[in-house]
């Protein structure tokens, strides 16, 4: 096997093994589709070798991220002691995923996730990473209000007046446990916000090339100008109005990720933040919706409840 190659079994062996912490003799499924079928088997093997009893569940590639599995795996899922989805369309937000987490199921979404990702952006200080994530998840926790600003444009206010924030640091052992990986993130869903955000990743469509400006008010997304937003906003209003809803703030604490395009790794970079419309009753909110999708905006400034997170993407918390 390759260097290469190394690397990434030592990623899934990391997923399989720290993450979830697969036991022998339990029911894991594995949710793939065509795009995402040879990393799928990889995590069904590692799986299996560490004693589970474990299945590989190819599917179609969703339209949205958001969108619902087909009834059978949404069955399978509620069977299962653990899940490992590296689905191509994040499925984190979906009613399925939610039954399962309630039932106890662990486990953990990957949506868009490639072999080089996996390989570079698991190879981080899981504790160092930990401590970042438990400190800016307590101070959403805390507050009540967060504002962004960046040198492209942003000026958003967000009211967190009653929300929890939520950690996402990789540690997925436990029952019922449900995270995103690569791991990397402390996010909230707000309870409203306005201004404006410049966004540099916008998912799904990657990076543009001069800041999308996007208008929020009264927590709803309600223009985009820039060379994707008018594509990006589209998404969201086929859903109606609930699609343009504000569903999360989140912030980024990990440092091997880097900027790529794909929002699962953008998202999680130490220094960013991030902010996903749509879907919210996932992570804290009300609003359910067959989409969630999140846009990246680099060298933030960010203060939550008077205290400042980040210096223009340099992280001082």
């Amino acid at each position: 096997m390759s260097n290469d190659g190394n690397a990434l079994e030592r990623a899934v062996q990391t997923v399989v093994a720290r993450c979830l912490g697969i036991r022998e003799g339990e029911n894991v499924l594995v949710i793939a589709d065509p795009r995402s079928r040879e990393l799928g088997e990889a995590m069904r093997d590692v799986a299996a070798r560490y004693g589970a009893d474990a299945v590989l569940a190819l599917m179609d590639e969703r339209a949205n991220d958001g969108t619902e599995p087909p009834p059978t795996i949404a069955a399978a899922l509620l069977a299962a002691d653990a899940f490992l989805a590296p689905a191509s369309r994040s499925l984190s937000h979906t009613r399925a995923r939610r039954a399962a987490s309630d039932a106890g199921v662990r486990g953990a979404t990957l949506p868009g996730v490639t072999a080089d990702m996996l390989a570079r952006v698991m190879d981080v200080d899981f504790d160092a990473l930990k401590l970042r994530t438990q400190a800016i998840t307590r101070l959403l926790d805390e507050s009540d209000e967060a504002h962004v600003t960046c040198p492209n444009g942003s000026d958003l206010t967000l009211d967190l007046t009653g929300r929890a924030g939520v950690p996402d640091f990789g540690d997925l052992a436990a029952r019922g446990a449900f995270g995103n990986l690569p791991a990397g993130e402390g996010f909230i869903a707000p309870l409203s916000g306005s201004g404006q955000l410049a966004a540099t990743s916008l998912a799904p469509l990657g990076i543009s090339p001069e800041p999308v400006l996007l208008t929020v008010q009264d927590g709803n997304l309600t223009a985009a100008s820039g060379p994707l937003g008018p594509e990006f906003i589209e998404l969201l209003r086929v859903h109606g109005q609930l699609g343009t809803n504000i569903a999360e703030l989140g912030v980024g604490t990990n440092d091997a990720a880097t900027l790529t395009g794909n929002v699962l790794e953008d998202e999680k970079i130490l220094g960013t933040i991030h902010v996903a419309f749509g879907a919210s009753a996932g992570i804290g909110g009300t609003v359910s919706v067959p989409i969630h999708l999140d846009v990246v905006v680099l060298d933030p400034t960010l203060d939550v409840g008077g205290t400042r997170v980040l210096d223009a993407g340099r992280w001082v918390l």
